[in-house]
Formats: C-alpha cells, structure tokens, sequence
C-alpha cells in the first residue's frame, strides 16, 4: 500500500510540473505572440523580403480589424513606408504566426482561427494575390484545439504547416500536446497530415522542407512519465510526412526549440532556451546537427537573456539569431541580436530599444544587401497599447531604420 501511495504521489507531481512547465515553456506564446485579449494589441510575428526589394509583416492586430483579433498583413517598401495593409477575419480570435511569398507572386499566411471551422482553434490558412486582396482561405480541424505556428511553400506549389493539436482527458484531468503536419495542394486542400509524439506535451514551431524533398521539424518534447522536462526536439520526414527519425537534446532543465535552418553542409541548426536552475530563469541555446540529426556543437549565450526566437545562416557560414533580454527594469525588456562564426562563437551582439517599455523581435531575415531585418512589437505607446515594429540592420547590426505600424 506505501508503495501504491508513493506512485499515485509521484504520478501527482508529475502533472503539476508538467502544468508549471507548460506555462513555462511558451506552449502559450502564440508562436512568441503572447496574447492579451484585455489590450489593444499589433504584433508581428513573420516577416519577409519581398521580389520587389520591400518586406512583408505577418501577425495579430486588435486595432485594425476586429477587437478580439484578426491577421494583418503589411506591405512596405524598401525603407519600411507603409504601401498597403489587409486584415483577414471575423468576429472572433484569429492571429497569423507564419508568412511565404508565393511563387504567383501573392502571399499566404498561416496561423489559427476560432471564426472558422470547427469553432474552437484551427489551423487556418489564408491565399492572396499580391495586392494582398484574398483569393481563397482553408481551416484544417482534428477535433482539438490547433495552432499552426510555421508554414513553407513546398516544392510541388502546395503548402506545408506545422503546429501542434492539443487536446485534455477528463478521466485523467490533464491535457497533452501532439506535433501536427498538414500538406496540401496550391488550392489549399489537404492531401495527408501527420502527428508526431505521445502522450505528454510535444510540439512543433520550426518547419523547412529538407533538401531531400521531406520536411523537417523543430520545437519540444517532454513525455508526462519521464523526467519531466522538456527537450529540444527534432523530426525528419520523408516526402509523404513519414517519420525517418527524430532526435532530442537537452538535460535536466527544460529546453526549448523555436527557429530552424538546414545549414548549407545538410545539418540543421536550433534556437531556443534552456534553463539552469531556479535562480538563473533561461539562457539562449544553439544546436547545430549533421544531416542525420546527431549533434555535432552546441552553444549557450548567458547573461541578460532570455528566450531566442529565430535565426538565419549567413554568408560566412556563421549563424545570427534574434531574441530577448531578460527585464531590463522592472518594466520591460529590449531585443538583442547575436552573430556568431561558424562554430557557435560569438562575435558581437547588439541591443535594440525605443521606449522605456518592452520591444521584441519574433522573426529575422537575411536581406539581399547583407544586413537584417527584424519584426515584432514595440510598447512605446504605453504596455497595454503594442503595434508592429519593424527593424533594418547593416552586417555589423548596427540599426539604419525602425518603423512603427499601429
């Protein structure tokens, strides 16, 4: 009987941190968008360098279009000056987390939507032409609550998203997380979807197509009767979104994974956070792969940090990755962005700020003249009012413009 006690008591603490680590995690930070529905709120979550020399803003607006929130899309020019924008929604929560120009020239957008479908969260995916005026949209439902947090044009002209489907057991009293893949066709109809992951909490955030026609995951996984923590994970499909392998890495501190690259040597390179212990809250982790997923280095980046979430591959062969820093007062915190050499190294960071409140960058492009291009939010406005903000750098980091939408 002690012993039958003492497995209903681990059994017990085992749920209670997985909820802690749950929240901890980011499983809800809508893609790094952390919604508030009792604020008016413009966060940008994707953005691109469009054919045309200009870029493309992807996220949630709660000021444009509807209050509860819809996707909004910007269009500027090469100096970040507004040339249109379009919101695509109803009358209840959409927010947009991932953004593709097309090979038509047009847009899509991927994200989730409770307007539509199924009527709770659903993967939603939004065409238009290059005007940004909506061609078509599709909501891909499987009888849970789904968010899709990454989207790639695939080679065949379909779309591929990833995200992860939740779901919660009153017989057991607690919910978990599945990896979901969706493939379609250019018209937005499905063709086969996949789930990754059992009984626990897993999910994806990072999604390439692989150089082998698969696809490739990234985010975490963190089985409810293991350890407890959660692990960087990564998932390598074959073209049909079969699983070829999957790998982990971590240790006995939660880790998380959000950005994603196939390196120019077929490895794959991962960003994120792990933690150290309950007195230092997270640093930036770096994992670089060969083609096979077994880890060849990684990286951790201590000090003023917090969470990463994303990178690009540079020329060099070095990486940079954009995140946050940990409270620079009590108020808020700043974006920082790190470039590294080819080994993970740094050689040199640079912080950016433009009020006494909180900015943060979700998503970083390497742009046609060598430098970056940053998209987030920015609470210069006061904390309860963030709008988009978009962020030219040089190289070297050294910012040339920010603009400011909302």
């Amino acid at each position: 009987m002690r012993y039958k006690r003492l497995f209903l008591l681990i059994i017990l603490i085992s749920v209670l941190l997985s909820f802690f680590l749950l929240y901890l995690v980011g499983v809800f930070l809508e893609n790094g968008i952390q919604t508030n529905r009792d604020t008016s709120m413009d966060a940008a979550g994707s953005v691109i360098e469009t054919s045309d020399g200009g870029y493309a803003i992807a996220g949630l607006t709660q000021t444009v279009g509807t209050e509860d929130g819809d996707f909004w899309l910007i269009k500027t020019d090469k100096d970040g000056n507004e040339e249109w924008n379009r919101t695509y929604g109803e009358e209840k929560f959409e927010t947009a987390h991932s953004l593709v120009e097309t090979s038509d020239g047009g847009y899509a957008l991927a994200g989730d939507t409770q307007s539509f479908g199924a009527g709770d969260s659903d993967y939603w995916l939004v065409k238009t032409d290059e005007n940004g005026n909506e061609e078509w949209n599709q909501t891909y439902d499987k009888g849970a609550d789904e968010r899709a947090r990454s989207l790639v044009e695939a080679s065949d002209g379909g779309y591929v998203l990833a995200g992860d489907i939740s779901y919660s057991s009153v017989d057991l009293d607690y919910g978990w997380y599945e990896a979901w893949l969706v493939k379609t066709d250019e018209n937005g109809n499905m063709e086969w979807d996949r789930t990754y992951g059992r009984e626990g909490f897993d999910g994806a955030y990072g999604l390439v197509e692989a150089s082998d026609g698969g696809y490739v995951l990234a985010g975490f996984t963190q089985m409810i009767w293991g350890d407890g923590w959660n692990d960087f994970w990564l998932v390598k499909t074959d073209p049909n979104g079969n699983s070829d392998w999957s790998k982990t890495y971590g240790g006995d501190r939660p880790q998380n994974a959000y950005g994603l690259v196939e390196a120019s040597d077929g490895g794959y390179v991962l960003v994120g956070f792990t933690d150290f212990s309950d007195a230092e809250r997270s640093a930036f982790w770096l994992v670089k792969t060969d083609k096979d997923g077994d880890m060849v280095w990684n990286q951790t980046f201590r000090g003023n940090y917090d969470y990463a979430w994303d990178l690009v591959e540079v020329p060099d062969g070095g990486y940079a990755l954009v995140g946050r820093t940990d409270y620079v007062d009590p108020e808020g915190y700043d974006v920082v962005l790190i470039k590294t050499n080819q080994n993970g190294n740094v050689e040199w960071t640079k912080t950016y700020g433009v009020s006494e409140m909180s900015e943060e960058a979700y998503s970083l492009v390497l742009t046609s003249d060598g430098g970056f291009i940053m998209a987030g939010y920015t609470c210069s406005s006061g904390y309860e009012y963030p709008d988009f903000w978009l962020t030219k750098t040089d190289a070297n980091g050294n910012m040339q413009w920010n603009r400011i939408y909302g």
